[in-house]
């Protein structure tokens, strides 16, 4: 046993190191912790650990915690959840905190819509203090601002963000980057104001000229190409193209030396077919060429052909309306009494000549006597390297739904357009022309627009079509009103009904596609959402109505307007090419006087004398002519198959309209819009 003293001096010496302890063991529970969690990396778990951590932690790593889990919410497209973190944040932040916050915020309102709001949050952000990961946030919310407007600063943002990114979201960027580019006119990239330091983006802007000066030609535009290239080696699109010029880059001539061309030729479509056939073969065979070209001839017609007795209608014609699934004529087909030619006033330039008379083997293929499926097979087998066709809708669906091997032309386009590397849709639609009268429309300042179209399944597609792309502009829901049959409008006009010019908001059922996010570095942005906002019914803003209706029904439909509106009205009236028919004489056209009308260039005075030779080959049946000019065209496209395909910014001008392909290879038509004046019909100003 210890002496005593022995133990009181021992003990003596522990009680230092004890106090000690126990001082150190109390700061420790009183004063702030650093936090180990990485709130400026990447999240690599779902929104339900970041909770359950939440849940566990009761030091300051809770707070990091929580903007984790906000983000992972976000992520998942858990909005609301979000929110409801948000408001559970202490106000007390770090300086790291508080910048990963602003983020956040930042995100937040753009789910909300709330761009601006969202703008001023990300001006407060200190990009210097970000992490790389946190800055290609910042520069994705950036882009998520610009709302694909292009812009400088959008470019900019996409250029800042384009280093930061690695894999798909890299070559996502540079697509992205190619796009704005390509979205903006000449006018716009040249007026661009940019730093002597800018190299990356002064590439971009050279890659733009590049590709203008030779798009029309794949084998320049590889050249061109792989010159850029030398010229700005360390440009993130040197190392990557965008994946159109990439495509462009394997750009290889589509062989022509055997056309299958897949037509009904019997039935009721037979004289349809007939008249494709017959371009598509004088095309090839270079008769077009053969035609003179005089000089242009007056509006006004002669007595004669105002007095031109009517063919009779082909009977098909009749018995294949314009609304059915696989009507195969344009938006004029129906109801036409064809008389004699007439055409616009001024001579326009030409559309492209077809390609010279060839010697490629066309076999023609008859769709209505087997399945489809059978003629595809045959055609391979017969050493086919292009088919152009089939024509009914339904066939087409099925060959998009085939996984030919052939390259593919279809002559009509399915309801679900799908994206094959080796077919394209080319189709004469009603859809077509409401898109382009829409942006005619917008183009000549109209924003009250109002759709008056048949009570049909074929009115419906063309208010969808027209709806759609007026947004798409920046324009409110328009107006639609319908109108029945000519029994009815005669009823109506004989009763001093008139046509009041009101209607209601067209609904507009978005795509699948475009009712979807979009995500940028990981972002998830949520798609705006489309507001139908009511336009102003008649005396109010209409400004301009869009007329769908056959030559007999606009005859009736324009005084109906004028009993009601008066001469007072400043609606301006656009009507489709239905209502545009031979045989109108000087009376008809004194009555449309001011009204606008659109069509395709051959029957807008493009070309006279070749138009008058398809008028009298068809018995003046314009909607005949039309396919006439769409067999024409189809030669021209054939011959141009991978070039369309391939190549961004492919346009031709062909006999249908101003031709041009988008990512999907869908061929869009640009129309030639005419005005009846004094009697005259004018090209419109």
């Amino acid at each position: 046993m210890l002496p005593s003293k022995v133990v009181r001096h021992k003990a003596g010496r522990f009680v230092p190191v004890l106090l000690a302890g126990l001082i150190l063991a109390a700061c420790s529970g009183q004063g702030p912790q650093t936090s180990n969690v990485n709130i400026q990396g990447p999240i690599t778990g779902g929104s339900d650990y970041y909770l359950q951590q939440v849940q566990q932690s009761s030091d300051d790593s809770r707070t990091d915690w929580q903007l984790l889990a906000i983000r992972a919410l976000m992520k998942e497209g858990k909005y609301p959840q979000a929110g409801q973190q948000l408001n559970l944040l202490p106000s007390q932040l770090s300086d790291t905190q508080q910048q990963e916050l602003l983020l956040l915020k930042s995100q937040f309102l753009f789910s909300q819509q709330n761009v601006p709001g969202a703008t001023q949050l990300l001006n407060q952000v200190k990009v210097d203090d970000l992490s790389k990961e946190q800055q290609a946030r910042y520069y994705g919310l950036q882009i998520a601002a610009a709302q694909g407007k292009p812009s400088l600063t959008l470019l900019r943002a996409y250029i800042a963000q384009e280093p930061l990114l690695s894999g798909d979201d890299r070559q996502k960027n540079i697509d992205a980057t190619w796009q704005t580019l390509t979205q903006m006119t000449p006018q716009e990239a040249s007026s661009l104001v940019i730093n002597a330091d800018e190299n990356t983006l002064q590439g971009w802007l050279d890659l733009l000229n590049v590709w203008r000066a030779n798009a029309q030609d794949g084998e320049m535009l590889k050249s061109a190409l792989k010159d850029w290239q030398t010229r700005y080696p360390q440009n993130p699109a040197a190392k990557t193209l965008p994946t159109p010029l990439s495509q462009a880059q394997n750009y290889t001539k589509a062989s022509t030396s055997t056309i299958a061309l897949l037509l009904p030729l019997n039935g009721q479509a037979q004289v349809f077919a007939s008249a494709i056939q017959k371009g598509f073969n004088d095309a090839k065979n270079g008769a077009l060429n053969a035609a003179p070209q005089p000089a242009a001839q007056p509006a006004t017609q002669s007595a004669a052909a105002d007095s031109a007795q009517p063919a009779n209608p082909p009977a098909a014609a009749e018995s294949a309306p314009a609304g059915e699934a696989n009507a195969v004529v344009s938006p004029a087909a129906a109801a036409i009494t064809p008389e004699a030619a007439q055409q616009p006033a001024a001579a326009q330039p030409q559309p492209a000549a077809s390609a010279p008379s060839s010697s490629a083997q066309v076999k023609v293929y008859d769709t209505s006597s087997q399945s489809i499926q059978q003629v595809m097979q045959q055609a391979q087998q017969d050493g086919a390297t292009l088919v152009v066709g089939p024509l009914l809708k339904n066939n087409v669906e099925t060959v998009a739904n085939s996984q030919t091997p052939l390259n593919v032309l279809a002559l009509n386009a399915p309801e679900q357009i799908q994206n094959h590397p080796n077919i394209c849709y080319f189709a004469l639609s009603p859809e077509d022309e409401a898109r382009d009268a829409a942006h005619h429309m917008w183009n000549q300042g109209k924003r009250q627009p109002l759709l008056l179209v048949p009570r049909s399944s074929f009115g419906d597609r063309v208010v969808n079509a027209f709806a759609q792309e007026w947004q798409k502009l920046g324009g409110s829901a328009p107006l639609q009103q319908r109108f029945g049959s000519t029994a009815e409008l005669k009823q109506g006009i004989n009763s001093g009904a008139g046509i009041t010019l009101s209607g209601t908001p067209v609904n507009v059922q978005p795509a699948a596609a475009d009712s979807q996010g979009v995500t940028i570095a990981g972002l998830n942005i949520p798609a705006p959402q489309q507001q139908s906002e009511p336009a102003a019914a008649s005396g109010g803003g209409v400004d301009s109505v869009y007329i769908v209706s056959t030559q007999d029904e606009l005859q009736l439909i324009k005084p109906m307007i004028a009993m009601r509106t008066g001469s007072r009205s400043a609606a301006s009236l656009y009507a489709s090419s239905r209502s545009y028919q031979a045989g109108a004489g000087p009376d008809f056209r004194l009555e449309m006087e001011g009204l606008q009308f659109s069509d395709i260039p051959l029957l807008s005075g493009r070309n006279p004398a070749l138009m008058q030779r398809a008028a009298q080959s068809f018995n003046n049946d314009y909607s005949l002519v039309r396919l006439y000019a769409m067999g024409i065209d189809a030669w021209t496209l054939a011959n141009s198959f991978n070039q369309m395909r391939q190549t961004p910014g492919f346009t031709i001008d062909g006999n249908t309209g101003k031709l041009s392909a988008n990512q999907d290879c869908v061929i869009n038509r640009t129309l030639s819009w005419s005005q009846y004046r004094q009697g005259e019909i004018v090209p419109a100003s």
